[in-house]
């Protein structure tokens, strides 16, 4: 029998934390949004900076998106909208209609705290 893929995302515009679960959860990795106030804004007109903006946003997504696809089942968790539209954009694409994915409200959390919530989480299964 396999054994069942869990993933815990706590994540907001800027930092995603990724927690693998299966006894207990373990942080497995970080990946952080590329800003785009490198110091440049002031060169730039406000249009191109949303578009850049916009694009390292796509990329962010598309980088856990490329993580997520390797798992059976995740919660998507933090405080703002961007587990949402992460959320959005996996409904999408056809890739991601096997694994379960469910999106949760939660504040900033300690590392200990969002460990403790996906083990929570997961522990209910």
């Amino acid at each position: 029998m396999t054994k069942t893929k869990y993933l815990g995302v706590w994540m907001d515009h800027a930092t995603a934390y990724l927690m693998n679960f299966s006894e207990m959860p373990t942080a497995t990795a970080t990946i952080k949004s590329k800003s785009a106030n490198d110091g440049n804004e002031q060169s730039k007109g406000e249009n191109k900076m949303h578009n850049i903006e916009q694009h390292q946003q796509a990329e962010y997504y598309k980088e856990l998106s490329e993580v997520i696809i390797n798992y059976e089942e995740v919660v998507l968790f933090g405080p703002t909208n961007a587990k949402v539209e992460l959320m959005n954009i996996l409904k999408e694409d056809h890739h991601f209609d096997h694994i379960k994915i469910e999106v949760k409200s939660a504040d900033k959390m300690t590392d200990n705290q969002q460990l403790a919530f996906v083990k929570d989480y997961f522990s209910k299964h």
